[in-house]
């Protein structure tokens, strides 16, 4: 989670303390934070004269900014990462107020992964206020469940594709002359006997579904329709929710580049790309504004992996204005890291 320069000087208690103090009560307030504000609550028992001199002494380490002309500093970026390497991580996280391993169910219905994701980023966002964005797996995680050959017309096929991760993959065939019923139905039968349980995607598959014993008709038909398994990419479904509060009128002037959040919501790769630093570790990833490309500069992410010992399968993340609650949203990411992990053991192991 730390992107700290190892350079930085340390703060001592005393300032330490009161950088908490005003980074708390500017996320709660969203208003520049004076010593008359902060004096005497919180364990800040020092004379207001005291606490004056420690805002001073913060604004010109870069670790707090004097917007008005009035006395109240609100917190830079530089305020906002130390606050979270090394103040947050001595401090117990706040209890998120809901059981997210119950959002994901226990029916079932378990395998319709594309479902339990939308339901989970759903509840992050309700008990962040922040716009909750889940990744799914990569197709290649998951395995062919089964395969349908339906014959539409009598030249033109369809074949659909279903994993145990709930995905449904479907294309369309056209031949040059009409395509027997029956052959139809017999590639149906193969193509699950040959495939069913292999990682999809695979290359394996073509080595599966090449026959000597086939008929020349029977494996020119499959060789035709192969390409829908053979093709079935790595990209990632991306679960957003939460659009409707970060587009309120208070977030749009909090967050300066709205229209590149949005862009990325959009263009999905853009987001996965910013991600995939989630994807890489076991540590809570964690990003400040300007720490983010320049799209993204305004807003924060937090995000965690989840998946089996083995490797992340996706992440869970937040995003929101820099001036977000992050005590609150590393303990959903990790919570709800925590309950995806347990539930894809289950789906993929």
């Amino acid at each position: 989670m730390s992107t700290t320069d190892p350079d930085t000087p340390s703060l001592t208690p005393r300032q330490e303390e009161v950088l908490r103090a005003v980074v708390q009560r500017h996320i709660a307030s969203g208003q520049p934070v004076g010593s008359k504000n902060i004096a005497g609550r919180g364990g800040l028992d020092w004379a207001s004269s005291t606490i004056r001199n420690e805002l001073h002494r913060l604004e010109e380490m870069g670790y707090l900014d004097h917007p008005h002309t009035s006395a109240g500093r609100v917190p830079t970026e530089s305020g906002y990462r130390y606050y979270v390497d090394r103040i947050l991580p001595g401090e117990p996280l706040p209890a998120t107020g809901t059981d997210l391993s119950r959002t994901l169910g226990t029916d079932l219905a378990r395998v319709e992964v594309d479902q339990t994701l939308r339901r989970l980023a759903d509840a992050i966002s309700e008990v962040t206020d922040l716009l909750g964005v889940v990744t799914g797996p990569p197709m290649a995680s998951a395995t062919v469940r089964h395969v349908e050959v339906l014959l539409l017309q009598p030249q033109l096929v369809t074949v659909v594709v279903i994993t145990s991760t709930g995905d449904v993959t479907k294309r369309l065939f056209a031949f040059d002359r009409p395509v027997d019923p029956g052959l139809a139905d017999w590639a149906a039968a193969f193509l699950n006997e040959r495939v069913q349980g292999m990682p999809a995607g695979a290359r394996s598959i073509a080595a599966r579904l090449a026959d000597p014993s086939l008929g020349p008709a029977e494996q020119a038909f499959i060789d035709a329709i192969a390409p829908v398994l053979m093709d079935l990419h790595e990209d990632r479904a991306v679960y957003v929710s939460g659009q409707a509060r970060v587009l309120t009128d208070a977030r749009r002037r909090e967050i300066s580049e709205i229209d590149g959040l949005m862009r990325a919501l959009e263009e999905r790769y853009a987001l996965l790309s910013v991600l995939r630093g989630a994807l890489d570790g076991s540590r809570t990833y964690l990003r400040i504004g300007s720490e983010l490309p320049s799209d993204l500069s305004g807003v924060s992410i937090v995000a965690a992996g989840y998946g089996p010992p083995r490797g992340n399968l996706g992440a869970v993340s937040l995003i929101g204005p820099v001036r977000m609650d992050y005590a609150l949203a590393i303990a959903t990411v990790r919570e709800a890291s925590r309950a995806l992990s347990a539930y894809v053991e289950d789906v993929y192991g």
